[in-house]
């Protein structure tokens, strides 16, 4: 009986999440980090936490992510209750999670969840830099694989969104494996036919960007995210040399080939229906 209220109260906790509490960080009423005007946070919100002067991405959390690209009521939140323990004992981790979870309302640091767009049904996902900067432990790879799989079993396309600093240094070479583990369910669902379609945000890095987050059938990304594995101060005292200016932006990865297209926010929406209409990925009509 207290399994069924503990999964009462985390579908309450899912739905006030997606109907938009805490966004975005705290300091949007404040300057923007990229242009340095003052914005209301009115603005912002009514322009999905893009500043309408300079268009600059704010970084925002994962249900709010999904609730502006998946339709109304669609939403239905797949392995919620999974979450990470302290499975190697690291002293002060589990205080750490703790206080993750009382900060953004959510067991872990990606969200997955079947739903529609434009009336067509996809697996989602979407990583929260808010939580642990949205780094794959070992129940974010475990929830990422799940989607998978639940994507395949139903015949659904596939679309994730990566935001994360990589690989949780708290659970060593388990969230290290979580790497090869969403890799190789992505592999067995690209031998199937499944379509995935990735979308990279401000910050994708380390352990997931050497992961799923490229391997997508297509690659989109949003305008001025930083995408790279290593960040460019190690790289440069690595190889004893200058990067290019722009270096790990999207603008640079897509002139150079690692990009399809860069989707401002406002866009995600529809570019995700059109490229779902244009490869007639609906999901299987007896799916659940």
């Amino acid at each position: 009986m207290s399994s069924v209220f503990a999964q009462r109260r985390q579908k309450l906790l899912s739905l006030k999440a997606l109907r938009g509490s805490s966004p975005a960080p705290a300091h949007t009423g404040e300057a923007c980090p990229a242009c340095g005007k003052a914005v209301p946070r009115r603005e912002l919100v009514g322009h999905r936490y893009v500043c309408p002067l300079c268009g600059h991405h704010y970084p925002v959390g994962a249900y709010y992510r999904l609730s502006l690209i998946l339709d109304k009521g669609t939403f239905r939140e797949l392995d919620a209750p999974l979450a990470s323990n302290n499975p190697l004992d690291f002293p002060g981790y589990e205080a750490k999670l703790d206080g993750a979870r009382r900060r953004t309302g959510m067991n872990e640091a990606v969200v997955t969840a079947a739903g529609r767009i434009g009336g067509q049904r996809v697996a989602v996902g979407a990583l929260d830099s808010r939580f642990f900067m949205g780094s794959m432990s070992a129940a974010v790879g475990e929830k990422v694989t799940r989607l998978v799989e639940y994507a395949d079993k139903y015949k659904l396309p596939l679309i994730l969104f990566s935001a994360s600093g990589g690989a949780r240094m708290q659970e060593g070479i388990l969230s290290l494996m979580q790497m090869a583990k969403t890799s190789a369910a992505l592999g067995r669902f690209s031998q199937k036919g499944g379509l995935y379609i990735s979308v990279l945000t401000h910050p994708t890095t380390g352990g997931v960007t050497a992961s799923f987050a490229s391997l997508g059938d297509i690659m989109l990304a949003e305008p001025g995210a930083l995408i790279g594995f290593a960040g460019p101060r190690v790289i440069e005292q690595t190889i004893g040399e200058k990067l290019p200016e722009g270096f790990q932006s999207a603008e640079y990865l897509l002139e150079h080939g690692f990009l399809d297209a860069i989707v401002p926010r406002d866009a995600l929406r529809a570019t995700l229906l059109h490229l779902l209409k244009l490869h007639g990925k609906g999901g299987d009509a007896h799916g659940k």
